[in-house]
């Protein structure tokens, strides 16, 4: 055993002069350099990500000065989304049954349940491997799985069969109109599902950067819809204020995270 935890520790810390060596590492490249599975390379990063050595990133790593010097918002993005996530989580009472979609900030809620017990059915691909408190119980949809999203027929008849109270799903965009888009047009069908199966409240969360004006990204629209469902959309404070009082006029219910 402690041989193991040796192990472990000695590959976290070659991981970590990497990460500073080189400023940003990709998961599957670690994966093959150490001879492991992509998934126990992601332990690795929770684990270096929690006692704040680096940062996660879609597909890898990177150091915090990384962030830093790049200029890039990757940093700040990721404290107001994780600010969503822990307002949002106050939304979950024990005992609650929730549906959550693809979105990482969604499923991100679930570290601050603390010791509530909360089961979640979901076609996000990223809690494998997770970590998260023991009252958490997580079940899968199935289906096709596309950038760690489960789609499908499978995941669309499992969903007709699950009934929640609570619904949280994310979004590539959210524009003043009240239009949501997404990067898989095909997931409008799985949330569509969700809502129809939630008995009470729905919950969309979008950081700032999401929140768009009308004419924003008009080419990218086609994989985007309006909702028939009372919802309440959760941002930070950012978010762009002209933009959130047109979305509130369209019907929404916003809530804006403090800073």
């Amino acid at each position: 055993m402690k041989n193991n935890r040796d192990a472990v520790l000695g590959r976290q810390l070659n991981i970590l002069q990497m990460v500073r060596e080189k400023g940003e590492v990709r998961t599957e490249d670690m994966a093959e350099m150490f001879n492991t599975s992509l998934m126990t390379i992601r332990r690795d990063f929770q684990t270096l990500e929690g006692q704040k050595l680096i940062y996660r990133t879609h597909g890898g790593a990177c150091s915090l000065d990384h962030a830093v010097k790049t200029g890039s918002d990757a940093l700040n993005i990721n404290y107001y989304r994780d600010r969503i996530s822990e307002f949002a989580s106050r939304y979950i009472s024990d005992g609650d049954r929730i549906f959550i979609n693809g979105s990482r900030t969604a499923l991100n809620m679930l570290r601050y349940v603390g010791n509530r017990r909360v089961t979640v059915f979901t076609n996000n691909g990223w809690a494998i491997g997770e970590s998260y408190p023991p009252g958490v119980t997580i079940r899968f949809s199935g289906g096709e799985l596309r950038s760690r999203i489960m789609t499908g027929e499978l995941a669309m008849r499992n969903l007709l069969e699950m009934e929640a109270v609570k619904a949280f799903i994310g979004c590539a965009a959210v524009y003043e109109d009240g239009e949501f888009r997404y990067d898989i047009p095909t997931e409008i069908g799985i949330n569509e599902a969700m809502f129809a199966r939630t008995k009470k409240d729905i919950y969309v969360l979008a950081d700032h950067t999401k929140i768009r004006g009308k004419e924003s990204d008009e080419s990218q629209r086609y994989g985007s819809c309006m909702y028939d469902y009372p919802i309440t959309l959760v941002t930070d404070s950012r978010a762009d204020a002209d933009a959130v009082k047109k979305l509130t006029r369209s019907g929404l219910k916003v809530v804006q995270v403090p800073g």
